[in-house]
């Protein structure tokens, strides 16, 4: 039976990765996939990994009526076998809807990847709505690692290393931007809860106030 299968996780978990796998691995037995995604890293209709892989897809603005793509691309005598959508967070819970009909209405397994929750520690609307709707949950199991070592379950939004919690919801960045620039970084609850960042815990490190004290 067909699904609707969400993938969730941190970021650098591997959600695109698996993402590009799946759709490797149904390509090279004949099928053919249509591939969503929304804002991704890249660019507009990309959607890339940050171990260097990168495909084409179909840019998922926030007028698209994804049901309505794909049943026009079917009536056009393409055809399509499953759906991957990347970045799944940033879609309209009428979207998510939309994804739910081609399950049922037109029998198509679709994957969906994405974070759970925002540098807030807020669901996405477009998670929750997956959550709610989803045949299937799955936990990536590639753990991301807070700069402590522990597992990594919160997303944190950084300015010049500086973790930020207010903002509007959605803001491109990357996990590699220059200080000045909008970055995120994976942490666990006690250093979300305790806004420590990887910079602001290595300046603690490098205090007067942190090192030891000899006494010559």
């Amino acid at each position: 039976m067909p699904e609707l299968v969400f993938f969730s996780g941190t970021m650098d978990c591997g959600k695109s990765t698996l993402a590009l796998q799946i759709g490797h691995n149904r390509s090279a037995r004949g099928l053919q996939g249509v591939i969503f995604t929304r804002d991704d890293r890249a660019g507009e209709g990309k959607l890339s990994s940050r171990l260097g892989l990168v495909t084409e897809a179909v840019e998922a603005d926030e007028d698209m009526d994804l049901y309505a793509y794909l049943v026009a691309q079917l009536s056009k005598g393409g055809r399509v076998d499953y759906v991957i959508v990347d970045e799944a967070q940033f879609l309209a819970p009428e979207q998510i809807d939309q994804l739910a009909r081609v399950v049922d209405d037109l029998e198509m397994d679709v994957f969906a990847f994405g974070i759970t929750t925002d540098f807030r520690t807020r669901l996405f609307p477009g998670s929750q709505r997956l959550v709610e709707l989803a045949d299937r949950i799955e936990q990536l199991q590639v753990e991301a690692l807070c700069w402590c070592g522990a597992r990594a379950t919160h997303n944190a939004r950084t300015v010049d290393g500086e973790m930020v919690v207010e903002g509007a919801q959605v803001v491109v960045g990357d996990v590699h931007r220059p200080a000045g620039e909008v970055g995120y970084e994976v942490l666990c609850r006690r250093h979300h809860r305790r806004r420590a960042t990887a910079a602001s815990a290595q300046a603690g490190a490098l205090s007067p106030d942190v090192l030891p004290v000899s006494s010559a």
